[in-house]
């Protein structure tokens, strides 16, 4: 049985605090405009490895999007290809998420949220994977390393620096389930911010 929609009102009432909405405001506008110029956003968020941020970004901007019905392609990439962390992915269903995997190496997981809605497709890739877009998308950087040495993404129409911490650095301590819960619970109250700001400016 799904729950993230349970989970979702939670979303909501957590309070973004005001550092981070203005932090949040360049994404709101960028999507605003594109839906009012081209009826659709594209985003692509970018960390280093692809691993933990970008697909935690990835997976609660597609379902804050789908609550909300504004429509936008959320995607995610990296400078190098390694795995979608299988932290995140336990964090993922720790929250509620449903999650079907298939592969070894560099796993391909199916993230399904919500019934007879079809599943959020998560695996480790470039940012300029064939999957990707390729013209006419912003570009999200969440973490530094990626944003300081990744400095042009061919095709981005914008770049948006929206940092965060890294939950690696609690990788096998016993903080470990609580700090990548905190980071995907953090990512997911942003991503709802500006959605919601976005739908309320439509």
């Amino acid at each position: 049985m799904l729950h993230v929609q349970d989970l979702i009102q939670d979303i909501l009432n957590n309070q973004i605090p005001e550092e981070r909405q203005k932090l949040l405001s360049p994404l709101t506008e960028y999507i605003i405009e594109s839906q009012r110029t081209e009826g659709q956003t594209q985003l692509n968020f970018i960390c280093t490895h692809n691993s933990r941020r970008s697909q935690f970004s990835q997976v609660w901007a597609h379902i804050a999007a789908e609550h909300f019905q504004v429509n936008i392609a959320c995607h995610s990439g990296g400078v190098e290809i390694t795995a979608c962390n299988e932290r995140t992915v336990e964090s993922l269903k720790r929250l509620g998420l449903i999650v079907q995997v298939s592969g070894t190496d560099n796993p391909k997981y199916e993230i399904i949220f919500k019934e007879n809605t079809p599943p959020i497709l998560c695996y480790s890739k470039l940012y300029n994977d064939p999957n990707s877009p390729s013209a006419n998308f912003a570009t999200i950087m969440t973490c530094a390393h990626a944003d300081e040495n990744c400095p042009v993404i061919p095709g981005a129409t914008t770049r948006i620096p929206i940092r965060y911490e890294d939950p690696k650095k609690f990788d096998d301590t016993n903080l470990e389930e609580i700090m990548y819960d905190e980071r995907s619970m953090q990512i997911a109250s942003e991503m709802f911010y500006v959605i919601q700001q976005v739908k309320s400016l439509l």
